[in-house]
């Protein structure tokens, strides 16, 4: 129904044809002048019985209920992402109310040390005595299955959990226009960063791009996969080894040999973790390798969860040993000041 002319006051009814006719006008023109329409009007005869006017009306109904419904979706998708991340933050909220917990025990904790000396030096308490833990056996399936789910485990204790004192950067407000959270950690072996927000694909389009890091991450030289295994829930364990360029002239480059495992968790999320494996001497041993410094690759990885109504919320986290490196460093600043 259309409002007709205005001196009759009524609605007109168009038949599906004359709908028609004018919808693919309107996809070709959506505001068309006086003149197209008084054009239209002799070119299809069945809109003879349409007034010129009736004409005009129908395209500026038309041109409102096209931007209603632009304004309909452009807000429902507002609305998912503040859904997204108010889900995201209250998640957040209960990481620190855990994290301030911890604190608040381990604060106790040290002041009773403090108030009592002697427990300190007590060694007859059970607590002291602990059990080695073995190291993994790299060298079969069943071992790398272990140190999969181990670095699994460690990884979502990092993403998700209080493993690490993460520090927000300043300046990070999240709301719909952020793309979410970023911290930095404190006080732990290495350097690590944190990161999470809305992305606005799905999870196995994340995955597939994120694992590709040469196609994102400039500072990637090259990344070969030397073995894949097949692991429960359709997951894969894989052999990877990763070449960086160097991030100034100063500093050699550096190369990682590292695990990755991706699998799905019980809710439907994507998980992508990833490790050194211990001893400096995996990986392949080709002249181009041996011009690099073998860098440590602590549990990181990635955890991508499907948000209701599309989009997924991404957990990043990025954990780092370059202990070798940064003795380099120190060692070149030590003689550049002893030349100086």
């Amino acid at each position: 129904y259309d409002k007709g002319g205005m001196d009759s006051g009524k609605y007109v009814r168009y038949t599906p044809e004359q709908v028609e006719a004018l919808e693919r006008v309107y996809a070709e023109c959506p505001k068309p002048t006086s003149t197209r329409r008084q054009q239209l009007l002799r070119e299809c005869p069945i809109l003879s019985n349409i007034e010129p006017r009736q004409i005009k009306v129908w395209f500026q109904n038309r041109r409102c209920r096209d931007k209603q419904r632009k304004e309909s979706s452009r807000l429902q998708a507002v609305n998912r992402k503040l859904s997204a991340m108010n889900k995201l933050l209250m998640e957040e909220n209960e990481r620190l109310q855990k994290q301030v917990s911890q604190l608040v025990h381990e604060n106790a904790y040290m002041k009773q040390q403090l108030q009592n000396p002697s427990l300190a030096n007590d060694t007859s308490c059970e607590s002291n005595v602990t059990t080695p833990n073995p190291l993994r056996d790299a060298s079969n399936p069943a071992g790398l299955l272990a140190i999969a789910e181990e670095t699994l485990t460690e990884f979502l204790s990092k993403a998700t959990g209080t493993a690490v004192d993460w520090v927000p950067m300043p300046g990070m407000k999240p709301g719909p226009d952020s793309f979410g959270i970023v911290a930095v950690s404190h006080g732990c072996r290495g350097v690590a960063a944190r990161a999470c927000g809305l992305v606005n694909l799905e999870p196995t389009k994340i995955v597939e791009i994120l694992k590709d890091r040469p196609s994102w991450f400039r500072d990637c030289r090259s990344l070969e996969v030397f073995t894949m295994l097949p692991a429960g829930n359709g997951g894969t364990i894989e052999l990877v080894y990763m070449q960086m360029y160097a991030p100034t002239t100063l500093v050699p480059a550096r190369d990682f040999w590292t695990l990755r495992y991706t699998t799905t968790m019980e809710d439907g999320s994507l998980v992508v973790c990833e490790r050194s494996l211990s001893g400096s001497g995996g990986g392949p041993s080709t002249a181009s390798a041996q011009q690099f410094v073998r860098a440590e690759m602590l549990p990181s990885g990635y955890l991508v969860r499907p948000c209701d109504g599309g989009g997924s919320i991404v957990h990043i986290v990025d954990h780092l040993d370059l202990e070798r490196l940064g003795v380099f460093q120190k060692c070149f600043a030590r003689s550049m000041s002893l030349l100086g």
